[in-house]
């Protein structure tokens, strides 16, 4: 028997998020993020998606010899953790904008201030932001409540129409799309420091 390069490899495991074969809850909400997705433009009721992403900070040991004629650059096998930050990315794929919120943590308070930033300063004229996210357990209007007074938290939630995406669905959200793709064309190196990846972040983000 000749074995063919693409026969199957029994050895090889790739690792998938596996909805339900049957479950009503999975479907309800897979079939009403897709409604949404299918909504005209509409400025006063813009679709936003919005995921967030952890990226490792890593240093360098030993400083990386330049790329040189046929030789590229060489780094050392070793480095040094430096912790992590966190991505927020907003993204309306109908009006071609994306922006990407860089923060140290990923608590109940920076999504809550990520919020108010999508609402205040990106959508300030928006009557309601449709915004269509994953179920995390910091993406909860209580994030609200807890970074704000009552009457603030209240006014940033009557700004916005919440659509979830099913448990192990998550990449329903067309957000998690951009952020391979910022990771695979700009973050996909060590990088140490929180503030170099904003600045690596924002020209991406313009030029996308």
């Amino acid at each position: 028997m000749t074995v063919r390069k693409n026969d199957i490899k029994p050895w090889v495991v790739k690792t998938w998020c596996l909805p339900p074969q049957v479950d009503a809850d999975f479907v309800w909400h897979m079939e009403d993020v897709l409604q949404v997705y299918q909504l005209p433009y509409d400025p006063a009721y813009p679709v936003v998606r919005l995921d967030e992403a952890s990226k490792q900070l890593i240093g360098e040991v030993a400083i990386p010899v330049p790329a040189a004629p046929g030789r590229p650059t060489r780094i050392d096998y070793e480095y040094e953790r430096k912790g992590t930050c966190n991505l927020f990315m907003m993204c309306e794929p109908l009006r071609g904008w994306r922006h990407v919120r860089v923060t140290e943590r990923r608590t109940r308070i920076d999504f809550a201030e990520c919020i108010k930033e999508l609402l205040d300063d990106h959508y300030p004229e928006a009557t309601k932001v449709r915004l269509v996210m994953d179920n995390l357990n910091t993406h909860s209007g209580a994030s609200l409540y807890e970074a704000f007074p009552p009457s603030e938290a209240r006014r940033l939630l009557d700004r916005l129409e919440i659509r979830a995406t099913p448990k192990h669905g998550s990449w329903l959200d067309m957000a998690e799309t951009e952020s391979s793709i910022l990771h695979r064309r700009c973050l996909d190196r060590r990088i140490d420091d929180g503030e170099e990846v904003r600045r690596q972040v924002g020209p991406w983000e313009k030029d996308r």
